[in-house]
């Protein structure tokens, strides 16, 4: 017995030094990469990548849209339009919301409908670097992540990377896309009624429509509206 047992333990002490190699080259690399996507535009996200996948395997190609624009030709209307559906304490959090996930997690408990307490960064450290899914795997390296951009980005940074690769419709992606393929417009000219409703259809944008809103999403819209007016719109975004 102690004969076969020596190799066994002999290779432990291996396997935990690769283990612990990998973690920190993970870290090491994590860190490198979200520094550097502070100044540069990320070349595409990984949920673009899906989608991709998804349509080959679907046999239906699929034309990915997608055109970055920088803060200042983002509308200030889209801005705070998407905070107010999404993350309206997005200036005062560092990355979660601790009592809407405590909120969500009651109420999930209850089954039913899966209620979600995402926050702008979290979305954006899933979309940009993650895979789909609701694993507590994926769960912790979205948590490791958001941490990292609230750490190294500015929160105005943190808001255009959001809106320059949030999903508005199958293969759109970005402000700029969104506005033209809904409303046949540049980003910036963006209405604050065209505004709401791209952030009316964030909860599920394969779904709605912010071209030909159902009567759900035109409620939405209207509710975000009166939010977008209450957050002070401007002196809001001042505060990033």
């Amino acid at each position: 017995m102690a004969r076969s047992s020596a190799p066994a333990k002999s290779r432990m002490p291996k396997l935990l030094r690769r283990l612990f190699k990998f973690a920190l080259w993970f870290v090491a690399g994590s860190v490198a990469l979200v520094i550097v996507l502070r100044w540069v535009p990320p070349p595409g996200t990984m949920v673009m990548v899906e989608r991709k996948i998804e349509s080959w395997f679907d046999g239906q190609p699929i034309d990915l849209q997608r055109s970055w624009r920088s803060w200042d030709e983002l509308p200030e209307s889209l801005k705070i339009a998407v905070i107010a559906g999404e993350d309206q304490k997005f200036a005062e959090h560092h990355g979660f919301d601790l009592p809407a996930i405590q909120q969500a997690l009651a109420h999930n408990e209850h089954g039913g409908s899966v209620r979600g307490a995402s926050t702008i960064s979290q979305q954006v450290a899933k979309n940009v670097f993650l895979w789909s899914g609701r694993s507590w795997i994926r769960k912790g390296f979205e948590a490791w992540f958001t941490l990292l951009i609230e750490t190294f980005w500015p929160k105005q940074r943190i808001l255009e990377v959001y809106l320059n690769s949030v999903e508005w419709g199958s293969g759109v992606f970005g402000a700029q896309a969104a506005a033209q393929h809904h409303f046949g417009v540049d980003a910036k000219r963006l209405s604050q009624q065209q505004a709401s409703l791209l952030a009316a259809v964030l909860p599920n944008p394969r779904k709605w429509s912010a071209s030909r809103p159902g009567a759900y999403v035109r409620q939405r819209a209207a509710w975000i509206r009166q939010q977008m007016w209450q957050l002070g719109g401007g002196d809001y975004l001042d505060r990033l």
